[in-house]
């Protein structure tokens, strides 16, 4: 290489670089004015006791009048959200709507407490068309640190994550990314250099070094529409857990096997109802081909069947073995996350309903009973040896069926202080009795 070609090459890196640096300027001045600093103040039941907590979060301003996209682990029991604008200014906001199957919240900010008629806003992009290798930002407020801005590639398209605790993506793939996303990013947005939103920051590996994770903004406009039309969203059920077909072809020796294997089917569910069992191969849903030969194509398969309107009469083929057939199930309404907790103060403990999600989990025959929350340590509820995860099934005898019955049981043994109250327990598959002793009411 010559002496001029390498000053040649030097000077076009550098031009290069001031591109890249202006259209990194560029991203951030059509998003940073709609940026948000979220701390809501959150009233949350913890060891059978309730306290109030304040968290920090992001969000990003979606339309002039003022509603904002963060995480629903942010905003999820907030009692009150307060937002800080780009300008300084602090405006309340409350919660518009939550859906934490794709971990996606809406709020409200309170323009005319503030004085306000508009706020600058930011526009969504077409995550579709996101690439590996693509230079992206993202915004936020990590650790705290309101408007904060980080810089990297996307790394992969089409993430899939297992449902792990309360940390649950049935529904969508992921952006991956290697910007930095922190605690306190949670919730703000995933920018191309066109300055759109490709995403919301929703989860980081902390024992990993450089791996974000962004919700796809296809799904989060999807999922902000329907919470604006309807105040939720609505999605139908039909009780199958789906796996990839790729070890069951093999095991079949049919490597051109298409379809989506029947992995579990749930107890009176429509699947139930319509004769699908475990092993079966799904070939067709409402007469259209279905192939899912691995675990990244199972999101699109389950968002196909949650978004039929919930009551529709959905016809599936089935492949038995060596036997074709046709069944017609009816769709039920997918059940809620997180169910409605009580807090039985006087005992010492919190419990909960018994949500299909918490069945699925603890593979339990029916819903019947609450599951304790939290335990108060001390506490009469401990001192009776009942802890977190326990499943109540009677209170002196009266079967409870969930948390409404659970509380008139509650609040009748209260006005018999002295008296102990004897639990029908269920700890895993085996049940007890436990004994609370009289305590006074409070």
């Amino acid at each position: 290489m010559t002496r001029f070609t390498l000053f040649c090459f030097l000077i076009l890196a550098t031009l290069r670089a001031g591109d890249m640096e202006d259209r990194v300027r560029y991203a951030r001045d059509q998003v940073f004015p709609a940026l948000v600093h979220i701390q809501p103040v959150k009233e949350i039941l913890i060891s059978g006791e309730k306290q109030k907590m304040q968290v920090t979060g992001s969000g990003v301003i979606i339309s002039p009048d003022g509603y904002v996209v963060t995480n629903n682990h942010v905003a999820e029991k907030a009692r009150f959200v307060r937002c800080t604008l780009s300008s300084r200014e602090e405006l309340t906001a409350r919660v518009i709507g939550l859906d934490p199957w794709t971990d996606l919240a809406m709020l409200k900010l309170d323009l005319e407490a503030a004085g306000l008629r508009r706020v600058p806003y930011a526009r969504f992009g077409n995550s579709n068309k996101t690439e590996v290798g693509q230079v992206v930002i993202a915004l936020g407020s990590p650790l705290g640190l309101s408007r904060s801005l980080s810089m990297g590639v996307i790394s992969s398209v089409d993430r899939y994550f297992e449902d792990m605790g309360d940390m649950v993506s049935p529904f969508n793939l992921w952006l991956q990314t290697d910007a930095a996303i922190n605690p306190g990013n949670s919730g703000g947005p995933l920018v191309n250099l066109d300055g759109r939103i490709i995403g919301i920051n929703a989860r980081a590996v902390t024992f990993g070094e450089n791996l974000g994770f962004a919700i796809p903004a296809d799904i989060v406009q999807f999922v902000i529409r329907q919470i604006i039309d309807h105040g939720e969203v609505e999605r139908s059920y039909v009780g199958i857990h789906w796996q990839e077909i790729k070890d069951f072809r093999r095991y079949r020796k049919t490597p051109d096997m298409r379809g989506a294997l029947v992995a579990d089917v749930e107890a009176d569910s429509p699947a139930d109802s319509a004769g699908i069992r475990p092993g079966d191969v799904v070939t067709a849903i409402n007469h259209s081909p279905v192939n899912a030969v691995y675990r990244e194509e199972l999101p699109a398969l389950r968002l196909r069947i949650a978004n039929v309107p919930v009551g529709s009469r959905l016809p599936m083929h089935i492949q038995r073995g060596d036997s074709v057939f046709s069944v017609q199930l009816v769709t039920g309404r997918h059940g809620k996350f997180q169910g409605t907790e009580f807090n039985a103060k006087t005992w010492g403990m919190t419990v909960e309903e018994i949500t299909p999600r918490i069945k699925r989990q603890l593979q339990l025959k029916d819903a019947r009973g609450v599951i304790v929350s939290g335990v108060k340590i001390p506490g009469p509820a401990f001192k009776g040896d009942i802890r977190r995860g326990d499943i109540i099934l009677r209170i002196n005898g009266a079967v409870i069926s969930d948390v409404q019955h659970f509380r008139k049981r509650y609040q009748k043994a209260l006005r018999d202080s002295e008296r102990g109250v004897l639990l029908m327990v269920q700890t895993e598959n085996s049940k007890r009795f436990a004994l609370i002793e009289g305590v006074p009411a409070q």
